[in-house]
């Protein structure tokens, strides 16, 4: 099936749930056993306690694991639960992992805080390094994190070349956080990835109402990934569950629109003589576009852009009056949204270079004339405020 198909059609089961379409809403911790010996082998039966499942999280899990082509999918209560399960599953005390210096800020505190606690040392490499994160590969090196793009710098990491390096050192675990692009546009297992994590609370949810991640693992990781699972009882609830099943439905009629919209706001403010330089692996010239044309079969509608040296005036006037792109944080909804920030804070392999600010954008699926005239009238504002700044200072 075509992947259009496959986010419609699976996990649906209506002959199990009296013809209805769509999986309803299981709320259960208990559940009732009708033998003793079958209480006495829970593994023997598929619906056992609330926390190791309910239907309508194998529903969710037969269904990202048919996109994903993975082996089994599980489910957590967040992005970033996806994330640290993901590492705990792969990693002991004293072991060493190597992580992207783009990777989300949060994982990277995970890593600084929790991991730490354990002896766990944690390497931080520059995402552009490809078939080169063999230099830095220890003996005890057990897992590499790629992220593509990152979520704030939209680095394209060269996912292929770092998988086969990697397995090619030793018994280490490659690790791909695929939140941007989703399964839908591409797929890490088939690239070589061991373990592909999704906060499922951005586009496969996509309504901004639910959080949840996703973890699939192909044939070589599944085993130590279930048991990790079970062991730190992980589970996510049954109404967030129910809402990235209805959500994925559209997933590919939402990204393809996310997607246009991101790309041609994207060319746009390329072309302003405020921008020094859009963050967007599907613009040509892009440093990630090579990469990302190879890999990827489309994009989000994630993206960022850096401004030329402004005064802080002069980002507040142009952000916080906008009105289709409202400041906040996640991403994936059907929303406009935008942020800025300075990720230098959260580099230790790199240096961010930037003469300005970073202003991360998320395109979301109001029409794309609206979306333009907001940034007109926001650049507008960016001037004025800079001539009453020199006003001010006369």
């Amino acid at each position: 099936m075509k992947d259009e198909t496959l986010i419609t059609t699976a996990g649906r089961h209506p002959e199990d749930n009296f013809g209805i379409v769509n999986p309803p809403v299981y709320h259960a911790s208990t559940v009732l056993f009708p033998s003793l010996e079958a209480a006495e082998n829970p593994y023997l039966s598929k619906v056992t306690y609330g926390r190791a499942g309910t239907p309508g999280t194998f529903a969710l899990e037969e269904a990202m694991s048919a996109l994903e082509g993975a082996a089994a999918t599980f489910i957590v209560p967040s992005g970033l639960a996806a994330c640290t399960e993901a590492i705990l599953a792969c990693v002991s005390a004293g072991d060493h992992i190597l992580v992207t210096d783009s990777v989300y800020e949060p994982t990277r505190i995970f890593c600084e805080r929790f991991l730490r606690r354990f002896n766990v040392e944690t390497t931080y490499y520059d995402p552009l390094i490809g078939a080169g994160i063999t230099s830095l590969i220890r003996p005890n090196t057990k897992v590499v994190f790629t992220e593509a793009p990152g979520s704030r710098t939209f680095e394209m990491q060269d996912i292929p070349a770092i998988a086969q390096a990697a397995h090619a050192a030793g018994e280490i675990y490659v690790l791909m956080d695929n939140t941007w692009a989703t399964p839908l546009y591409f797929k890490p297992l088939a690239h070589g990835v061991d373990l592909s994590i999704q906060a499922a609370t951005k586009y496969i949810v996509g309504h901004s109402d639910a959080m949840l991640g996703t973890i699939a693992a192909n044939e070589r990781t599944v085993d130590r990934l279930r048991q990790t699972h079970r062991q730190i009882g992980m589970c996510a609830g049954p109404d967030d569950i129910y809402l990235a099943l209805r959500g994925m439905r559209t997933l590919a009629t939402r990204l393809k629109q996310h997607g246009e919209t991101g790309l041609e706001l994207a060319t746009w403010l390329k072309a302003r003589p405020e921008v020094d330089r859009v963050l967007h692996p599907g613009i040509y010239g892009d440093p990630g576009h090579e990469i990302w044309a190879r890999d990827f079969k489309g994009c989000s509608g994630l993206f960022g852009f850096v401004l030329k040296p402004c005064t802080k005036e002069q980002l507040k006037a142009f952000i916080e009056p906008m009105e289709h792109f409202k400041i906040g944080y996640s991403w994936g909804g059907y929303e406009s949204l935008i942020t800025s920030g300075d990720p230098s804070r959260a580099r230790s392999a790199t240096k961010w270079i930037g003469p300005g600010p970073l202003v991360r954008v998320h395109a979301g699926l109001e029409h794309v004339d609206d979306l333009r005239a907001d940034f007109v009238r926001a650049f507008e504002r960016f001037h004025s405020a800079s001539s009453a700044s020199s006003m001010s200072s006369r």
